[in-house]
């Protein structure tokens, strides 16, 4: 059977724990952008022609369906309301649409009402789609969204989504020629009537994160296909055996044309299900990108499904100043289960109000759209990787550190990733060292933590992290062939977490040794563990590193090609705090202390450094970091970082 070298997309959007109600969005109110000078065909500005924006009333019954008061800036010059409306007359002539101005204003300001349809408006990228491009070389011309790879953005294909919109406006001009809705319906009855599929009633939700991901003005991965599967009714309920079956639908559906790369958006949440966890992983296992909405709850993430499943993509949702979004009494979900944020607050999209029509809309289910675009951007030039090589340069390119986590319970501030999605770059299909940092939760005292990579990764460091310094040490062991991280918390403990740093490198393999050094020549110490019995104490982990025989070390060796390593250190006699950071395209695979006798407390690694503190007047601390990096053909071997 001939295989189809195009990269399939499917969302289910389904938010259910058995019989949860979706509340993914709360309003209505549009914001967008814009610009009545682009494309008349005149000649541009020396300069980009500043961009207007447009408010829609927050309440439905209130609107006038196809009016607009265009309002100019302040201080604009009496004349420029005839040239705006002589300019948008020729702008809807061109596109065969209608226009009627039935008043223009002189006095308090300077504007004028028009009837006419939407198609007219040019709009430029909202926020969300902007931000996606700042880092690493879009382009936002004139508030025109640019991926780095104009391919990436007319992929031929599919994308699947499970959702629950029985009416989607397949021929809304954001989404049109581009979207299939399947076969399969598998919902419940709604309010004792049975659901059909030309019900009017059904919200937008499915039209609105169909253009999330695709839409030719909205989207994230413009001219990317969507297959959707229905397994909610109207009112956002549904059951997890009917998620079952609309996974194993795509399976299926996979199993009779083979695809080379295929998307999966589960753009819903529900209750914590060991059954639909399953399906996820194994559609992962098949080779699936599989992509999970964390659940608007403000809770923890872990509780919940598919969001709790490792082996899923599972994404928050931030605002447009990258904090975590809100909805009055909820929010985005948060801790160890999230992978990373994206856009999810006031988002601009397709509505199925009308094939022209946009809405606002705000929820987990948006930001996952956001990651599904991007897992599409970088299927659509790399259609061989592994879903988790997807994850790893998602993690790789994504903006650290600019979320602010003061209003998380303290438990969950240090384990929930700092990291706002990002499109990668056009030249990001070069090899490069990408972390996963897996934590597993924290436990009680006298018990252990145990966390584990995901499928395709190596582990290349493991370490433990207590608040309050006490513990005994880390180890790796091995189970089912696959290797563990293993925290082990001490007596009077509060705790601890095992930490893990996967990563997913060409030809990598990593072997542990029960010694503190490496045998092979061609491999690189990556990481050191350390387990004691009687539990670690700054002492004893100076003592052991030296060759005590209360404490059991194991290196952590790995080789790849390419694969360079170096050990950097910083000590500090006279500090209590000590920073060691890997320079500019080397990645932070290892952290740890080394005490010359005070009470050094545990390393924590926050993006690219290393932190280590000690108690006030112990005598100083000291900071070891291991950075990796993979030299690239033209670049000479590198002598250690400085």
């Amino acid at each position: 059977m001939r295989r189809t070298s195009a990269w399939v997309g499917w969302a289910l959007c389904l938010c259910t724990s058995l019989a949860a109600s979706a509340q993914d969005y709360l309003r209505v109110e549009d914001e967008m952008i814009l610009d009545l000078f682009s494309e008349d065909g005149t000649k541009p500005e020396p300069r980009a022609v500043p961009t207007a924006e447009f408010l829609k009333c927050n309440k439905a019954a209130w609107r006038v369906h196809g009016q607009y008061l265009v309002v100019l800036r302040q201080g604009t010059h009496g004349s420029h309301v005839q040239m705006t409306i002589r300019r948008l007359r020729a702008k809807a002539a061109r596109r065969g649409q209608l226009l009627e101005i039935l008043h223009t204003y002189s006095a308090a300001l300077h504007g004028f009402m028009v009837k006419m349809s939407s198609d007219v408006l040019h709009l430029s990228a909202p926020w969300n789609l902007q931000r996606l491009l700042q880092p690493h070389g879009g382009s936002s011309e004139n508030g025109t969204y640019r991926p780095p790879s104009e391919s990436a953005s007319t992929t031929e294909g599919w994308l699947w989504s499970i959702c629950w919109t029985a009416v989607f406006r397949v021929l809304h001009r954001e989404i049109k020629g581009r979207v299939l809705i399947t076969d399969f319906n598998s919902v419940p009855e709604e309010d004792g009537v049975r659901v059909h599929r030309q019900a009017s009633q059904c919200d937008s939700h499915g039209t609105h994160i169909a253009g999330v991901v695709s839409g030719s003005d909205s989207g994230v991965a413009r001219g990317a296909g969507v297959n959707l599967v229905r397994v909610l009714n109207c009112q956002g309920k549904g059951t997890v055996s009917r998620a079952l079956a609309g996974l194993e639908y795509i399976q299926s559906t996979l199993l009779a044309r083979p695809v080379d790369a295929v998307v999966v958006l589960l753009p819903f949440s529900g209750g914590f299900s060991r059954s639909l966890n399953a399906a996820c992983r194994d559609m992962v296992a098949k080779g699936a990108v599989v992509i999970a909405a964390a659940g608007n709850y403000r809770d923890d993430a872990c509780l919940y499904s598919p969001a709790s499943e490792p082996e899923v993509i599972t994404v928050g949702a931030v605002n447009s100043v990258d904090q975590l979004m809100s909805q009055g009494a909820g929010g985005t979900n948060f801790g160890r289960c999230i992978d990373l944020f994206a856009p999810g607050d006031d988002i601009v999209s397709a509505s199925s109000d009308c094939s022209t029509c946009f809405t606002s809309q705000s929820g987990t289910s948006q930001a996952a759209a956001h990651a599904a675009g991007i897992a599409a951007v970088i299927l659509s030039s790399n259609q061989n990787v592994l879903p988790v090589q997807v994850m790893q340069m998602m993690l790789h390119y994504s903006i650290s550190h600019t979320i602010n986590f003061l209003s998380l319970p303290d438990s969950h501030r240090l384990i929930s990733p700092n990291l706002v999605a990002a499109m990668p770059p056009a030249n990001s299909a070069r090899a490069s060292v990408s972390i996963s940092v897996v934590q597993e939760v924290r436990v009680t005292s006298s018990d252990q933590a145990v966390s584990r990579c995901r499928l395709g990764e190596e582990m290349m460091s493991c370490s433990s992290y207590t608040p309050d310094g006490v513990h005994a040490g880390e180890t790796i062991s091995e189970s089912s062939g696959q290797m563990e991280c293993v925290a082990f918390n001490a007596l009077g403990g509060e705790g601890v977490y095992a930490v893990a740093r996967c990563c997913v490198i060409g030809g990598l393999q990593c072997q542990v040794h029960a010694s503190p050094e490496c045998v092979a020549t061609q491999h690189h110490l990556t990481g050191c563990t350390l387990w004691s019995a009687a539990g670690i104490s700054a002492d004893s982990v100076h003592m052991a590193v030296i060759g005590d025989v209360r404490g059991h070390i194991h290196a952590v060796c790995c080789h790849a090609p390419s694969l360079e390593c170096h050990l950097l250190e910083n000590i500090s006699a006279d500090k209590d705090q000590v920073e060691v950071s890997c320079p500019s395209g080397w990645t932070l695979i290892d952290c740890s202390a080394v005490s010359p006798g005070s009470v050094v407390l545990a390393p924590v690694a926050k993006g690219n450094s290393c932190h280590v503190g000690s108690t006030s007047g112990a005598g100083g601390a000291a900071g070891v970091a291991v950075c990796c990096r993979v030299r690239q053909p033209e670049q000479p071997r590198a002598s250690p970082p400085p």
